[in-house]
């Protein structure tokens, strides 16, 4: 029987079963209820919008959009999001899903930290940055009502979310920080690192090959 957590039913089917479990074993308690209550949020407030949203890809988009920062799928040579992202498309493609169908959840990934671009594409895109907004950054918290928000904490819960969040970050990211240039990522390196030195994109062109 599926299962519905603030009117929003999981799908149950065969994809949904092993995105659940490949993310159940890669990731921690922290974020695995983080991705799964990315998804609720994204489907409730692509709902208030009117936004017709594939459920199954939103599922694999919410709850794969931080495998990069776990040990099994994160690199140390690029963004983690991109890491997430690969793992998304290649998953989808595998599960028979169109070429497209993947490509959208791998943008949704690829851009869940780009503020804005994703509203502007796929539903399937936008539908994770709804997430992540709502559970890391608390936007338009009044979309949700109090009835809904209580449910989903309830079958996800957020102990000490905001300090394990941007632990999660900085754990995932600390190793590659030339990745984190032009994103908000480098807020966090900067926050738990203090020898850590952003790149000054002013001094980037100032500095350049170019004479003039």
């Amino acid at each position: 029987m599926p299962e519905t957590i603030a009117g929003i039913t999981i799908p149950d089917t065969p994809l949904v079963h092993d995105a659940t479990a490949l993310v159940r074993e890669a990731a921690d308690d922290t974020i695995f209820h983080h991705s799964r209550r990315v998804f609720l949020w994204g489907m409730l407030k692509s709902a208030v919008r009117g936004m017709r949203v594939d459920p199954e890809l939103a599922y694999v988009g919410g709850m794969f959009h931080d495998l990069g920062l776990t040990r099994t799928y994160r690199t140390t040579e690029r963004r983690f999001e991109l890491d997430g992202a690969e793992v998304a498309y290649g998953f989808l493609r595998d599960h028979g899903r169109s070429e497209t169908e993947a490509r959208d959840v791998w943008l949704a990934i690829a851009l869940h930290t780009t503020p804005e671009v994703p509203m502007h594409l796929a539903p399937e895109t936008a539908v994770v940055t709804l997430g992540v907004e709502t559970d890391v950054l608390g936007f338009e918290l009044d979309q949700i009502t109090d009835a809904q928000r209580a449910e989903v904490v309830a079958a996800h819960p957020r102990p000490d979310f905001k300090n394990k969040i941007l632990r999660a970050f900085y754990e995932g990211m600390s190793d590659r920080p030339g990745t984190t240039f032009g994103t908000m990522n480098d807020d966090v390196l900067a926050y738990f690192d203090p020898g850590f030195r952003r790149e000054d994109f002013v001094k980037i062109i100032q500095d350049s090959a170019w004479p003039e």
